[in-house]
């Protein structure tokens, strides 16, 4: 455990960030799963719906350093090319 009082502090602020990390990348990856199951029953409209609402999640969480801006790039590059081909 951390002795110095800045050193205690850190830990406390580290731990709350990583619960407010955890909760965004677990909004970002059901947003994304909505996407892919839509696509799965081959439901274009639905896949187009869920694939809105994702693109500003994702979006948001590489404004919020959570997610690399290249990953979310391929992210949504794959999910529209799989809307498309449906």
């Amino acid at each position: 455990m951390a002795n110095s009082l800045s050193a205690r502090k850190r830990a406390r602020q580290a731990e709350r960030h990583r619960k407010q990390n955890a909760s965004e990348r677990s909004y970002v990856r059901t947003a994304i799963k909505k996407v892919l199951k839509a696509i799965d029953a081959k439901d274009k409209e639905a896949a187009q719906a869920a694939f809105k609402d994702a693109v500003p999640a994702i979006d948001k969480s590489v404004s919020k350093g959570i997610m690399h801006k290249n990953k979310a790039a391929r992210h949504k590059s794959r999910m529209n090319a799989h809307i498309k081909a449906l």
